[in-house]
Formats: structure tokens, sequence, C-alpha cells
């Protein structure tokens, strides 16, 4: 074992002003903002398996780009979008989405782990695709993740009402008149958008952190939807920003630190609930 994990590093404030750690903090905003808003919508529409499904299904993408000489991201988003828009045309009923999502799960992975066989590029850059990176964001990757976001923000501006009517009641949204399939095949693909800005943060394992962890916590301690969309942006920040500040101090994975403080929230947020109740 390394002997020097965890350990104080007494210059971190010159770590902590790097131009890499600033370019980090950037992403880690662009990234919270949209995996909290999402992530509200995530667990409304009960498709928490299809957000974690999603980051694997772009594997195959990630590892396909690395053998073409391409973006990982645009491997990764590819892929991530396409597996959106078959889920969301296939499955019409939350039953039917499970289905979909396993079996293009099932089908991307392996395809994933085929792919990093044929080159010794793709297997390398396995470890950063599954666990994450966000210490290299690049100057161009922000200016990109920012872009989505004003795209995200934008579309939910015009879609919603309908999008959270049919996220909370699917089959009165139906009755009334909800193009219930269309906000299916936008929920998922919108979702693909933002799997592809998250993975460098945390990684396609670990993405359950960001987008379905704090949208829990939030739905614990808030009222009204978009308090808990406001709720879950905040701790989504705090766990980036907060797992860059540790991972300086005390040198270790970044990704690591994010997971556990959003878990850490989760926790709390469960113990004050189950307290209230008794």
């Amino acid at each position: 074992m390394n002997e020097t994990a965890f350990s104080f590093d007494p210059d971190w404030m010159g770590t902590l002003t790097a131009p890499f750690m600033t370019n980090a903090f950037l992403a880690g905003l662009c990234i919270a903002l949209a995996a909290g808003v999402m992530g509200y919508f995530t667990i409304a529409r009960h498709s928490t398996f299809a957000a974690h499904a999603l980051a694997h299904i772009g594997l195959p993408g990630a590892t396909g780009a690395v053998l073409l000489s391409l973006p990982v991201s645009a491997g990764l988003g590819v892929f991530a979008l396409g597996g959106a828009l078959v889920i969301g045309a296939l499955g019409k009923k939350a039953s039917q989405r499970e289905i979909a999502t396993g079996t293009v799960l099932a089908f991307a992975t392996g395809m994933g782990l085929f792919f990093a066989r044929l080159s010794s590029s793709a297997s390398q850059q396995m470890q950063s695709i599954l666990f994450g990176s966000i210490l290299t964001i690049t100057d161009g990757q922000i200016v990109g993740f920012a872009v989505f976001d004003v795209l995200l923000l934008a579309v939910l501006a015009v879609i919603y009402r309908p999008l959270l009517f049919s996220s909370l009641d699917e089959q009165v949204a139906q009755a009334k008149g909800v193009p219930v399939n269309l906000m299916n095949i936008c929920f998922m693909a919108i979702m693909a958008g933002v799997i592809t800005i998250a993975v460098p943060a945390v990684g396609t394992l670990l993405i359950f952190a960001l987008v379905v962890t704090p949208a829990a916590t939030a739905n614990i301690i808030s009222r009204s939807p978009f308090a808990a969309m406001v709720v879950s942006t905040v701790i989504c920040l705090i766990s980036i920003w907060g797992g860059l500040l540790v991972s300086a101090m005390f040198p270790a994975p970044p990704s690591f630190i994010i997971v556990t403080i959003s878990t850490l929230f989760w926790i709390v947020a469960k113990i004050i609930e189950s307290a209230r109740r008794r």
C-alpha cells in the first residue's frame, strides 16, 4: 500500500489554486447543475436503473472512440444517446423500460469489453472511464459543459410542466393528453447528455452518486419539486467541491471523496427522517 495515501499535504493551497484545479471547480459547477436538476426527474420517474445503465451503455462508445483516435466524450455521448433513444422508444411503460434497459445494458457492456480487448490504449483508458478523472478536465470541455447547461435549462423551460406531470402521475397525464411517450424519449435523451458530462468527474461506475443520491436526499428534506431540484443541485455541488478540497489537502482520488460526501448527506437525511417518524 502507498504510505503517502491520505497523508496531509502542506502545500495544499498551492494545489488548490493550480489551473487544473480551477478547471475542476468550474466543471463541478456545470455538472452539479445538470445532475441536480435531472436527478429529481430520475427519482420521480422511478428511472434510477436507467440513469445508472446509461453510463455503462456509453462504455463501448468511449472505448470505441479510443480505437478510432476520437475524443472519448464524443463516443460516450453518441452511444449513451443512442441507448437512451432505444430505451425511450421501446419502454412505453415503467416495466417495459426496465426490460429494455437491461437488454441494451447487457449488449453494450459486452461490446465495451470487446472493444477494450482490441486495443491496449482502450484498456489503459478503462480506469479513467470507469472511475473518472475530474482533475484532467480541459478548457474546451468546460465550454462544452456550459453550453450543455444552457441548452438543458432552455429545453426544460419549454417542457417542464408536461415532463413534471408525466413524471409524477403517468397514467393521469396520458389521460389529460400529455404526450407521455414523447416525454419518455426527451427525458432519456437529456439524461444521456447529463451522463456524458458527469462521467469525466466520477466515471461510469460512480455516476449514481451525482445523479441519484443528491436527488434522493433532496426528496427527503424538500416539500416541492422546484425546492428539491435546488437542494439536489446544492448537495451535488458541495459534494464535488468538497471532494476536490479534501483531495487537495489529503492526496486521494477525488471521485472517491465526492461519492463519500454525497453518500454521507443521504445517510444523515435518512437518520433525521427516521428520528422524526419516531
